[in-house]
């Protein structure tokens, strides 16, 4: 199983799984909460078609990667990134990151600089600022992320599920977009992560990542479902697209989050494309 070390915990190291498959310029993919590196199926066929090098991994406390009790802020997970990138000696390499991982993308890029990155693809990301503030009138209550907490805290399995359901608008698009079966496997996946990264995770949901976006001055191509329901557009998407003059920002009609699985037509098009 391929896997680096990137820290200790006590007597354990904390291991990081990752796979590396196909021939190419490289394109890093990292995944949303709470799914795994897994989630990127759709997307991994397309690029490794398109004749790309393609290399996933699961965050740490997520998938088969190791659950320490610690490090689920972003400078943690960039160092993460960084350490994989070191490893395989990533060179011009695109890297695309979903919901939460738009982060470590935003980070990295504002910590390390652009010179193993020839582009970065943000699709339905936190990013830039997630929280609503003075100076963020568009952003998110901060109670809503309180009772994101709460409600892991009294039930996980069954928050998962709910939650799931509206990552995937599954009142709306099962049968035509996403099936049971489907919803059923990502509910698996984010059962098996660890609790304590399922938790830790939301608090760094609300990290302000304009600073970083400042630094980044590279193509970027943004993407998020319209009917988004878990980051609503208008507080991440269009407010980082307005923020990032030259990225190409495209809003998915009727989508809802989870856009990897349930548009990923249009998603992988894109991608290929602007990868090209």
């Amino acid at each position: 199983m391929p896997e680096i070390t990137v820290g200790k915990e006590n007597s354990a190291p904390i291991h990081l799984y990752y796979e590396d498959h196909g021939i190419g310029k490289p394109v890093v993919l990292i995944h949303g909460w709470p799914l795994s590196g897994a989630s990127w199926e759709k997307q991994m066929l397309a690029l490794l078609g398109a004749g790309h090098r393609v290399i996933t991994y699961d965050r740490r406390g997520f998938g088969m990667s190791s659950q320490p009790a610690i490090g689920y802020e972003y400078e943690t997970l960039s160092e993460d990134l960084n350490k994989l990138m070191l490893h395989l000696d990533l060179r011009d390499a695109d890297l695309v990151g979903f919901s939460m991982g738009a982060g470590e993308v935003v980070r990295y890029l504002g910590k390390y600089g652009k010179d193993r990155v020839r582009k970065a693809v943000i699709l339905s990301g936190i990013t830039p600022y997630l929280l609503k503030s003075t100076n963020n009138p568009t952003g998110v209550d901060g109670s809503v992320f309180e009772k994101l907490k709460a409600g892991l805290a009294a039930d996980r399995p069954g928050f998962l599920h709910a939650f799931l359901q509206d990552f995937y608008n599954f009142d709306t698009l099962e049968g035509t977009r996403i099936s049971e079966h489907a919803l059923t496997a990502s509910w698996i996946t984010a059962i098996l992560a660890s609790p304590k990264a399922i938790s830790d995770c939301v608090q760094a949901w609300l990290t302000d990542f304009r600073p970083d976006v400042l630094r980044m001055d590279l193509p970027t191509l943004i993407m998020h479902g319209a009917e988004d329901r878990i980051v609503p557009i208008a507080s991440s998407a269009a407010v980082l697209a307005k923020s990032m003059k030259g990225a190409k920002f495209i809003s998915l009609e009727k989508a809802p989050h989870g856009i990897l699985w349930t548009h990923a037509d249009k998603v992988n098009g894109e991608l290929v494309e602007f990868l090209r």
